[in-house]
């Protein structure tokens, strides 16, 4: 039973943090799901001295997935550029003359 506290549950965590920090991008979620999941565990599997290593794990998954968010930055610009319905520019450079010295970039359409 040690074996899988020290050794198995950690491990996972880590394992889980990781492809949640990938999916959620929101290191704080992960963590929250990883606390909701050993709390559930917790009180299903363990006993309540269990909740000491259930805290334990939640560090571990927030420290994983702030280190995750930090290391592997998000690289999907085209989901941020479609969400800001602000941003006029389609991310070229080049830029097209008009009348009275006004430009403008062209729209993506």
């Amino acid at each position: 039973m040690d074996l899988l506290i020290y050794f198995a549950f950690p491990i996972a965590t880590i394992i889980i943090s990781v492809v949640l920090q990938k999916l959620l991008r929101n290191p704080t979620l992960v963590a929250a799901f990883v606390f909701a999941v050993f709390l559930i565990v917790t009180f299903t599997a363990f006993d309540e001295s269990f909740l000491i290593a259930t805290l334990a794990y939640t560090l571990i998954a927030l420290v994983t997935a702030f280190i995750v968010d930090r290391l592997c930055p998000n690289n999907n610009q085209e989901e941020d550029d479609e969400t800001d319905t602000n941003d006029t520019t389609c991310g070229c450079t080049r830029t097209i003359p008009t009348f009275n010295n006004y430009t403008y970039r062209r729209k993506r359409f």
